[in-house]
């Protein structure tokens, strides 16, 4: 009979043999007073290069790569910047987001992929490689990471630039390039570690993040605001969806025009999204910051700017700075022009920094 191998026991037979990341030491972090307090924690780690979802794919390793080299190459925002290690997150993590029977599934077909192999996972659009398992729960644990750095005050804010993306994934189905939901992982991380009884997730994906809705649909503990081209891929997050049960008015969705600017994003974080904070209080706000509305991204055709994504970060910053003492973790989720990317990421580090 053949054994299945485990995500644990895969990670444990591929990380000892992977190259040092430079992520591995905080360097370009100054102490100082006024820095320490500004200081935001990125995770990054050269494995997530391991993800490789074939010749001509948009998910590739450079979108993310191009963020690091220009941020680590700017020496007036690398200052402030502290650059730690972490570990992948554990199976149990993922339990308290995914079914064991999904799990299993991702295991299975991770398996059956040899070396130079790509294969299509089969709840969705999304490829396998040999190490594409191993990377995305390594993700997991990098935004769970960004949570622990802003819970224990080593810095207010975190962002995890990880990939393969994580917000299309749902309870039981891998899609739209996304094995784990990431984000979702680190919220109910957030909850059962530090007892945070109240999170905001802001998606600002030009996609919707139907796996995000979906796990927390019914629950009135995490508050899940999405704006998004529509029509666009996967089809869902329609206005009328405000979640069920104990969920129903913790879910808000904003279609945004094809062709749009940033100006209805904005409008709708001001004012109906800062109206409903008022009430709910949030005590940890987390942000799928997918980069992909940006002008010319090859899979949407929303015109946000450098510009406009930089005011975008100063208006969840004053969410935060009022419901949830400055604690944000932000997430790398789509985005597949690695300049803009890293224009973008630039001019949104660089407002996230600067004191009020």
């Amino acid at each position: 009979m053949r054994m299945r191998i485990s995500q644990a026991l895969l990670m444990t037979l591929l990380l000892p043999c992977l190259p040092y990341s430079a992520a591995q030491a905080e360097d370009g972090y100054t102490k100082s007073g006024s820095q320490r307090k500004a200081a935001i924690t990125m995770l990054y780690d050269t494995r997530f290069e391991l993800h490789d979802p074939g010749p001509g794919h948009p998910e590739r390793a450079s979108r993310v790569n191009m963020i690091v080299e220009r941020l680590k190459h700017n020496p007036q925002l690398n200052a402030f910047l502290r650059w730690p290690s972490f570990t992948a997150a554990s199976r149990q993590d993922l339990l308290r987001v995914h079914s064991p029977a999904y799990l299993d599934l991702l295991d299975k077909e991770q398996a059956s992929v040899k070396p130079g192999q790509h294969h299509l996972l089969s709840t969705g659009d999304t490829m396998l490689s040999q190490h594409s398992l191993a990377v995305a729960t390594l993700s997991s644990g990098a935004v769970m990471a960004g949570v622990d750095a802003v819970m224990t005050q080593q810095s207010s804010t975190a962002f995890a630039l990880v990939r393969p993306p994580g917000h299309h994934a749902t309870r039981d189905r891998g899609m739209g390039f996304c094995l784990i939901n990431h984000i979702a992982v680190a919220a109910r991380y957030a909850q059962q570690r530090y007892g945070i009884q109240r999170i905001l997730i802001v998606d600002i994906d030009v996609h919707h993040g139907n796996g995000t809705q979906d796990i927390f649909y019914a629950d009135n503990s995490v508050f899940y605001f999405s704006a998004h081209q529509h029509p666009l891929y996967p089809g869902s997050g329609r206005p009328g969806e405000t979640g069920t049960g104990l969920g129903l008015g913790y879910t808000m969705n904003v279609d945004i025009a094809p062709g749009s600017n940033e100006s209805r994003l904005l409008q709708a974080i001001e004012q109906p999204l800062a109206q409903a904070m008022q009430a709910f209080r949030p005590e940890l706000i987390m942000i799928s910051a997918g980069l992909d509305a940006h002008q010319g991204d090859t899979l949407g055709v929303l015109q946000y700017s450098d510009a406009g994504y930089a005011t975008v970060a100063k208006a969840i910053k004053a969410l935060a700075a009022e419901h949830a003492q400055g604690r944000m973790v932000w997430m790398l989720e789509g985005g597949y022009v690695p300049a803009n990317n890293a224009n973008a990421v630039e001019a949104i580090i660089r407002t996230l920094v600067t004191q009020p």
